[in-house]
Parts: structure tokens; C-alpha cells; sequence
């Protein structure tokens, strides 16, 4: 059985390009708003979330944080994208509780080994 992706960017090119890359190894469900995004969560849980920050009517910011005080998803694994190369947004993600971080436009073969760790994080390291 599949991991589950939930990507959540409300650029459908990012939701497209995302699901094309990772759908060949992962169940990935795009979502085009960190509400939308919520409610979906409401009855389905994901193995890992990859968010946008600067998104319409609820940023990632804003998404992390409710992400982390629900009961289910407080635990997932989330990897967050920007165009904004600052360490002051990375640091902001990492103290609400993301995982990982990565600047758009961003490299596939990391997203990849990023999402592989995330998922997979013994089985990634007992290859070092």
C-alpha cells in the first residue's frame, strides 16, 4: 500500500508538478487552500504534508499551526515550500513544527530524498 501525500498550494501548477513527480511511488491528494486542506484532514489522515506558505485565505503558517494542535495530524511529518529564501521564514516553520523546508523553485531529486526521509526516516538512515 501507497504512503499518502497531502500537498497543499493554492498554485495548481505546484499541485500539478508535485502530483506528477511523487504520484509513481506515493498516493498524493492536492489541495488548493489550507482550509480546504483542513477539512479534508477532518476524515482522512496522510503519512506527510507538503505546504505552501504564502497561499490565499489561510497561509502555512496558519495551516501548520492548526495542523499541529489536532489530536491526529499533530505527529505527521510536514515539509514546507516558499519562494523566500530567508532563514528567519525557515526558522519561523521549524519552531511551529515543520519538518523540513524547501525554496521554490526547488530541486526534485531533493524533494525526493526529503520526502523519503520524512516517510521512511530508519530505513533512510540505515543506508548512510
Amino acid at each position: 500500500m501507497k504512503k499518502k501525500i497531502l500537498v497543499v498550494d493554492d498554485e495548481q501548477t505546484t499541485c500539478v508538478l508535485l502530483e506528477n513527480f511523487l504520484s509513481p511511488e506515493y498516493e498524493v491528494v492536492t489541495k488548493t487552500s489550507g482550509i480546504e486542506a483542513l477539512l479534508w484532514l477532518n476524515n482522512n489522515l496522510p503519512d506527510l504534508i507538503i505546504s505552501d506558505i504564502q497561499m490565499a485565505k489561510m497561509n502555512g503558517y496558519e495551516f501548520l499551526k492548526e495542523v499541529r494542535l489536532s489530536g491526529f495530524t499533530k505527529h505527521t511529518p510536514i515539509i514546507m515550500l516558499s519562494g523566500n529564501k530567508e532563514s528567519k521564514e525557515r526558522i519561523k516553520c521549524y519552531q511551529l513544527g515543520a519538518q523540513d523546508y524547501l525554496t521554490k523553485p526547488f530541486n526534485p531529486e531533493e524533494l525526493k530524498e526529503v520526502t523519503k526521509k520524512n516517510l521512511f526516516p530508519i530505513h533512510y538512515a540505515s543506508n548512510w
